[in-house]
């Protein structure tokens, strides 16, 4: 006699589960509820589970060819659910609900992370990747191994192999999901390989978990617009990247933000003559802030426009778009930096989220001979796969800051949230300038 246990979402389905696999003169001999266990238990659904078992002579007469196992095809809905809810086409009240959980399981995660490294702040850690991550791990596995003790032992090697097989195939959508939103396919394989080396995940909830944290952890901590209060030279900062990517409108919605909210007194000083019009957007933008603006043609200009401005917090310089192709544009913009060597300075370089990877390599590679910088993203509105911007943090090693998703000023910039990010990587959240 064949004795197997299937379990589903009802009694209906995990009967049906059971005809299935043994055939249709299978016979049911217990039924009992199984309550959710483990530390995402309030995520998970109560199960059904039915035991069965069938003559091994009844088994041979049934159809020679055994259909697709229908838990291994529940298995993958409910991951493909989790990743893609609006694919479900029925019960949309079920949906809702289950995408909500889902958003508050990684909100959960996101508050974790946050005082995981507040905590290592203060202790004085050096590692915060390693130390996080293995932290969660252990609880992880510290509350998978109490339910584990609970539940009946299953080690047929059958089991195993379902098992196995299974996991891997959540590894594959997790990986696809990634790789849709152009994360690149040797960083989400590094990022699965380094969350599976143990060994030790049980469900998808748990390698969703630690895939996100993962995300947060690789794209850091960010870097807006700092200085040390004890340093007394004047504060420049620079914004460089190539033509068309938003940086003059990020430099009025970043005066915005620090004259209203910060009260901070600035100046800008413009040295992007090469673009038309350039000069007057950013003084239309001046004017509406109360703020001088300068323009300067070549950096020797700069010794005598700096000392009216001493008295400023910041001075925010506009330069213009450089080619990596062209190398006198780029000797320019290096005479420029040297002017400010003095100074106290900050540069940003501005990207566009649209721009693909390809060139954002090239751009960057670029800036990395001329000076050091922070990063910021534009246009964030404008496309719905944001994996470049992990892709280059990776790349560059250099701190994100700010996230611009609009024309509206000074509204529709932010600095960058790791959690927001890391969701819309794995395809949870609308995201930045859609109302996530």
């Amino acid at each position: 006699m064949i004795i197997k246990k299937f379990q589903a979402n009802t009694e209906t389905e995990a009967i049906m589960l059971a005809k299935d696999d043994l055939g249709k003169d299978a016979i049911v001999m217990n039924i009992k509820t199984i309550k959710p266990k483990g530390l995402f238990k309030i995520f998970r659904r109560t199960k059904v589970e039915v035991t069965a078992a069938i003559d091994e002579v009844s088994k041979k007469e049934s159809s020679q060819e055994k259909p697709e196992s229908k838990s291994s095809t529940q298995f993958n809905a409910q991951i493909d659910e989790k990743l893609h809810p609006e694919r479900t086409k029925t019960e949309e009240t079920k949906e809702a609900k289950e995408a909500k959980e889902l958003e508050e399981k990684l909100n959960n995660l996101a508050m974790l992370l946050e005082q995981q490294i507040e905590s290592q702040k203060k202790e004085g850690k050096k590692s915060e990747e390693t130390s996080s991550t293995k932290a969660v791990e252990e609880a992880i596995d510290k509350e998978a191994d109490k339910s584990a003790s609970d539940s009946e032992a299953e080690d047929s090697t059958s089991a195993k192999e379902e098992g196995a097989s299974l996991k891997d195939k959540s590894i594959d959508l997790i990986m696809e999901q990634m790789t849709n939103n152009e994360v690149t396919y040797n960083y989400a394989k590094q990022i699965m390989d380094e969350i599976t080396s143990s060994g030790s995940i049980r469900t998808l909830d748990e390698m969703l978990s630690l895939v996100y944290q993962k995300i947060v952890l690789k794209l850091g901590q960010t870097k807006p617009i700092s200085f040390d209060d004890g340093d007394k030279r004047p504060k420049v900062i620079f914004f460089v990247g190539p033509t068309g990517v938003g940086k003059t409108t990020t430099i009025a919605k970043l005066s915005s933000k620090l004259i209203l909210e910060e009260k901070k007194k600035i100046a800008i000083v413009t040295a992007d003559t090469y673009r038309i019009a350039a000069v007057e957007q950013i003084k239309t933008y001046a004017n509406i802030l109360s703020i001088p603006v300068e323009v300067v043609y070549e950096s020797k200009d700069l010794e005598n426009i700096l000392p009216k401005y001493k008295d400023c917090d910041y001075l925010l310089v506009d330069t213009a778009g450089r080619s990596h192709k062209n190398k006198e544009q780029v000797d320019d913009l290096k005479n420029l930096f040297d002017v400010f060597s003095k100074y106290s300075i900050l540069t940003y370089l501005v990207l566009s989220a649209t721009t693909k990877y390809k060139d954002l390599k090239r751009i960057t590679a670029l800036y990395e001979d001329i000076t050091d910088y922070s990063l910021i993203f534009t246009k964030l509105d404008e496309t719905d796969a944001i994996g470049n911007i992990l892709n280059i943090k990776l790349d560059t090693g250099r701190a994100l800051s700010y996230i611009s998703y609009g024309q509206n000023v000074p509204e529709d910039i932010d600095v960058m949230n790791p959690q927001i990010i890391a969701k819309q990587v794995l395809g949870g959240g609308d995201g930045y300038g859609s109302g996530g």
